[in-house]
């Protein structure tokens, strides 16, 4: 059960031109995949001989997240993999602590990784699925959202905006487009529950956009989130004009303070991934009665047992618990899903940016599939699912030809249109 190694890799995969409040997503959305490698004795002896179990782990992607793993690797290597405190603890050393250079969040985003492939490691060597390790799940099935996105017809060949490699999703730049995108997702995947990635357009064309999808989807919860891309009197007016039609509203608004002040006004519960992202911005979060719903999400609260402290604390204050996504592949939906599965305090659907980019993951097919808007939990140890070396190498060749280093929403904005600031509020 000792760890005997950690195997760092950077990769990129196809991600269509998706519209948000920063910009438009590139042609490849960049991850980290790690392994842990640790022996298969669980008998408090010498190792256990030559057997091992391989923990499997996703999270941010570029290369300075890829550094900064390898940067933990001697100080993880001959831990229990059992061992999460110390595990935390050694992360947090080798990355200089709070005297160092990196927020408690950056710290975090890395253990995040190690965290969930700790606890894949661990589920093999008991036998037991990572819902159980988590305290049990409390439902088998987890539900997930459709997660609509305004989107070019496809990413420009040129530096023309217009001129386009049309993909299989098509264009949604208006309602319309927006219903037919929601319309092809819940056939597809049976969602039962709809998100809508707003502070792309104005504010009116947004609202026409939800009560279109009111209208087409009689009954299914709807959301939307600007990111913050919207000033007070505008968060409050959008709100006012969808009293009765919004499940809740996210991040109309940046900060605690702006939050707060939108919560006073407004009917809805305001949710958030943006300005409580960090333990120590709970206390004043709540003191202030900013946010209703807390958007968790393991990767950068400090993976899976952090999570679910996350919602306990939560559940204790009165304030509802979801799931945050960015884009991501099998490894982290299988995690968000056992984490999912053993939240009590989760009341509403999960987000998954999954459908948008599942056509290039590195786990082997079977183990995840969205029916009738969920995932099951898989019962196999571990986190159920099984590493694609193959897919692992190409997604990784990727990668290495690409260039890409960082993640650049504004950026690749700015090359069709130069005019184009990404500063907030915008609207």
């Amino acid at each position: 059960m000792i760890i005997k190694d950690l195997i760092v890799t950077p990769i990129a995969f196809s991600d269509p031109p998706l519209l948000n409040a920063d910009g438009v997503h590139e042609p490849l959305a960049l991850r980290t995949i790690v392994q842990l490698i640790v022996d298969g004795g669980v008998d408090g002896g010498d190792g256990g001989g030559d057997s091992v179990v391989v923990g499997l782990g996703e999270g941010s992607g570029g290369a300075e997240v890829a550094r900064r793993v390898e940067q933990v690797r001697s100080a993880v290597v001959g831990l229990s993999v059992f061992d999460l405190n110390g595990i935390e603890a050694a992360v947090n050393a080798a990355l200089g602590g709070d005297a160092g250079p990196l927020s408690r969040r950056d710290r975090r985003v890395v253990y995040s990784m190690l965290d969930v492939a700790a606890h894949d490691a661990q589920g093999k060597l008991t036998g037991l699925p990572v819902a159980e390790l988590l305290g049990g799940r409390v439902r088998d099935r987890v539900p997930y959202s459709a997660y609509l996105f305004y989107k070019w017809a496809g990413h420009p060949r040129s530096d023309a905006v217009d001129d386009v490699e049309p993909d299989a999703w098509g264009e949604a730049l208006d309602p319309v487009g927006i219903v037919a995108q929601a319309r092809a997702l819940i056939d597809w995947y049976g969602f039962g529950s709809i998100k809508l990635k707003g502070g792309v357009f104005g504010p009116d064309e947004e609202i026409a956009a939800i009560r279109a999808l009111a209208e087409a989807f009689p009954g299914l919860p709807l959301r939307i989130d600007p990111n913050g891309a919207w000033s007070h009197d505008t968060a409050v007016r959008v709100a006012t004009e969808l009293d009765g039609v919004l499940e809740y509203l996210e991040d109309p608004v940046l900060g605690i303070d702006g939050m707060a002040a939108v919560a006073r006004e407004v009917s809805q519960p305001l949710a958030t991934n943006m300005c409580v992202v960090t333990f120590e911005q709970l206390a004043e979060a709540f003191a202030k009665d900013a946010v209703q719903i807390v958007l968790s999400d393991h990767h950068y609260w400090g993976g899976l047992r952090h999570t679910r402290e996350l919602a306990a604390i939560c559940g204790h204050w009165g304030v509802g618990v979801s799931m945050h996504s960015n884009s991501h592949l099998g490894i982290s939906l299988a995690a968000m899903t056992h984490v999912a599965a053993a939240t009590p305090e989760l009341a509403y659907a999960c987000d998954t940016h999954y459908p948008w980019n599942r056509a290039e993951d590195v786990v082997m097919p079977g183990a995840l599939e969205i029916v009738d808007g969920a995932v099951r939990v898989p019962h196999a140890p571990g986190l159920g699912v099984v590493l694609d070396e193959a897919a692992l190498e190409r997604q990784h060749k990727v990668f290495v030809d690409s260039g890409r280093s960082v993640r650049d929403d504004s950026g690749y904005l700015q090359r069709f249109d130069p005019t184009y600031s990404p500063t907030l509020p915008r609207y």
